[in-house]
């Protein structure tokens, strides 16, 4: 006897739709969706896709209607209630824009709630591109099954990141002049945190100083080598989900 298909299908697309969902509602998604899912899936009328609403979570959703410029789903069953992530953000200066989408991409990957530019003295660019931005995290977190999108937030000073720091938030600082080991300090850490790392450039004399001296500052080292802004990132919250994330305890 054949074993019965699981449902929803693994293979099943994933979407984040803006609409929030319900068993009582009906999706219709245009544009680069509905081309995915269309030309790309080659989804049918009765086929499964999954969506989320970034607010109640996951969802099994029917094909009803899939035409040439639009698609119509109805969501049929409650998967699973949007995540909890740590409350860990990023605060990553700035990069050429192929490796700060790298840093946005992976970070959603691996869990963080926020992401916050930052503008620092030797950063290559000033500007960030919201819709690029949010559509490189909402791909990510559609690959990686999460049910909730990071916050990323317009790009800020360095200066003014410190002027207006949370006081309940500590804030790691990963200096390519060393510090206490990064996963000894992550280790030890309880309640929100954020990660702040550099660009192409690295931090000025001035700025290490500014932010050694601010009163939630923790100064860290992420290893003997210098690294590039997006390793360090990248290497930084991988260390941290071990240490005092969502990895704990995984099986």
């Amino acid at each position: 006897m054949s074993a019965t298909p699981a449902w929803p299908p693994k293979s099943a697309p994933r979407l984040f739709v803006d609409e929030t969902l319900s068993d009582a509602s009906e999706i219709r998604v245009e544009g680069n969706q509905a081309h995915y899912l269309g030309k790309v899936m080659r989804i049918a009328p009765g086929d499964t896709v999954i969506l989320c609403d970034n607010r109640t979570g996951e969802w099994a959703a029917e094909v009803i209607d899939a035409g040439k410029r639009h698609v119509t789903l109805a969501p049929r069953e409650k998967l699973r209630a949007r995540e909890e992530v740590p409350d860990f953000w990023l605060c990553a200066a700035l990069l050429k824009k192929d490796r700060f989408d790298l840093v946005l991409e992976k970070a959603t990957e691996l869990g963080v709630a926020r992401i916050q530019p930052v503008v620092t003295s030797r950063c290559v660019a000033d500007k960030l591109n919201p819709e690029r931005a949010n559509t490189i995290v909402t791909e990510a977190a559609e690959q990686c099954a999460r049910t909730a999108l990071p916050d990323v937030t317009e790009p800020k000073k360095l200066d003014a990141l410190l002027r207006d720091w949370p006081q309940d938030r500590i804030l790691f600082f990963a200096d390519e002049e060393g510090g206490e080991a990064a996963a000894d300090a992550f280790c030890y850490a309880d309640g929100p945190a954020a990660l702040l790392t550099g660009p192409e450039g690295g931090f000025t004399d001035q700025e290490r100083a500014a932010i050694r001296a601010h009163p939630s500052a923790r100064t860290i080292s992420l290893g003997p080598r210098i690294l590039r802004g997006e390793t360090a990132a990248l290497a930084g919250i991988a260390v941290w989900m071990a240490e005092a994330g969502d990895w704990i305890g995984e099986e």
